[in-house]
């Protein structure tokens, strides 16, 4: 009698039970994929090759594979989280060694690196000064924690209606009295320090369609008329027909005073109250980094406190033409094989590799109904092998006490 059935069943059925208590085990694992275990009938050959009678010696493990299936996706309360939704892998670098996970979550080490819970750094495009993204070799992203420099201010610009309904004021300009102007609005403008100044724009009407616009800056008046605004019997302006330079007094280490544009040709003289609608400057002071994110492209940006943004690099994601070629090395990351094919790397989202998806997730695609289904199945095959080995015993127990 032949106990070789039965065996390699029990073998292959506990390891199917191994299989499937690892898939069970991770169910909550971020990033885990799922495996289940693939048989192949065993026969034995001979130089003239099998006959029509042959009976097979049992079943063998033929292979464990991984099924690299979409998992859900869900959100969480961490920026640097990340889920790939679609295929692709994010590259990591551990102690120089490339790996590839699913798992994305990431934070930021003392150094700046974006790393997983094992340490190893995301790897991706670095960002030039401009901010545009230098392709070539993947590096591992560090995200800079310096300040980003001021910006004086070089232009502003103002949408706002004079009420035509006012009367005009002959009585000299004074910023203390009300009644020498007809109405005030104030914007900030930095200086090249980064300082904020207010300047204060006052506007009075000195003439049938003419407006006079005088300055502050800090509470300081400014020497002069800034400008004359005159405007036609339709209420918009004629003159001037682009924006005028309005200098301001600042303090000596940042040059005495500084210059910039004001643009007040969008400004309207109607019937009907004074009304600023739209104040806008292009600069801005000092900015100390107060969090980033990613966005569906991949690319890290980073936020701060004086309202910037900027690009501190972009994440690349490596695909497989055989993702179940690669070899895993637990921690959630795998290392190419040689049955995975050569890594292609690129953007998320371009060609066929997914999106990422910043404060989400990707759970384990384990569908914990089927592997439990799996697991009752599997308990049922291993009893069956087992009662073929308790045959075979009885009958050569038969077969030994034969008289």
């Amino acid at each position: 009698m032949s106990f070789q059935h039965g065996l390699s069943g029990l073998s292959a059925a506990a390891r199917n039970l191994d299989v499937i208590g690892n898939n069970v085990a991770n169910a909550n694992t971020v990033g885990a994929k799922s495996s289940r275990v693939e048989f192949a009938d065993m026969y034995a050959n001979s130089l003239t090759g099998l006959s029509a009678a042959t009976t097979g010696i049992g079943v063998a493990v033929s292979s464990v594979a991984q099924q690299f299936t979409q998992g859900d996706i869900v959100s969480t309360q961490n920026p640097l989280d990340m889920a790939i939704n679609g295929r692709g892998f994010f590259r990591v670098s551990m102690e120089g060694a490339t790996q590839y996970t699913r798992n994305g979550q990431f934070r930021m080490d003392k150094d700046g690196y974006i790393v997983t819970a094992q340490g190893a750094r995301l790897t991706g495009y670095q960002v030039d000064a401009g901010g545009a993204t230098a392709n070539g070799t993947p590096t591992e992203l560090k995200i800079s924690t310096a300040d980003i420099s001021p910006k004086p201010t070089a232009m502003a610009r103002a949408q706002l209606n004079l009420d035509a309904r006012d009367a005009a004021i002959t009585a000299p300009f004074d910023s203390s009295d009300p009644d020498t102007y007809h109405s005030a609005m104030s914007m900030s403008v930095y200086d090249s320090l980064g300082r904020d100044h207010q300047v204060t724009l006052y506007y009075r009407k000195t003439a049938g369609n003419t407006w006079e616009v005088r300055a502050a800056a800090d509470g300081t008046d400014v020497p002069g008329v800034a400008a004359t605004l005159n405007f036609n019997t339709g209420g918009t302006m004629t003159t001037p027909t682009g924006p005028f330079n309005l200098t301001i007094p600042v303090g000596a280490d940042a040059g005495n005073t500084m210059t910039f544009g004001l643009n007040l040709t969008s400004a309207t003289q109607f019937g009907a109250s004074f009304a600023t609608t739209e104040i806008t400057q292009d600069g801005f002071g000092t900015g100390r980094l107060s969090g980033f994110t990613a966005d569906d492209s991949g690319v890290l940006v980073g936020r701060y406190s004086n309202g910037q943004t900027r690009p501190q690099g972009q994440i690349v994601l490596a695909n497989f033409v055989n993702p179940q070629g690669l070899v895993p090395l637990g921690n959630n990351a795998w290392v190419e094989g040689a049955g995975a094919g050569q890594a292609t790397l690129g953007a998320p989202g371009s060609g066929i590799l997914g999106s990422l998806e910043a404060g989400a997730v990707e759970n384990s695609n384990v569908d914990l109904t089927s592997e439990l289904v799996a697991m009752i199945t599997a308990q049922r095959v291993y009893q069956a092998n087992a009662q073929t080995i308790k045959t075979h015993d009885q009958l050569l127990q038969t077969i030994v006490n034969l008289r």
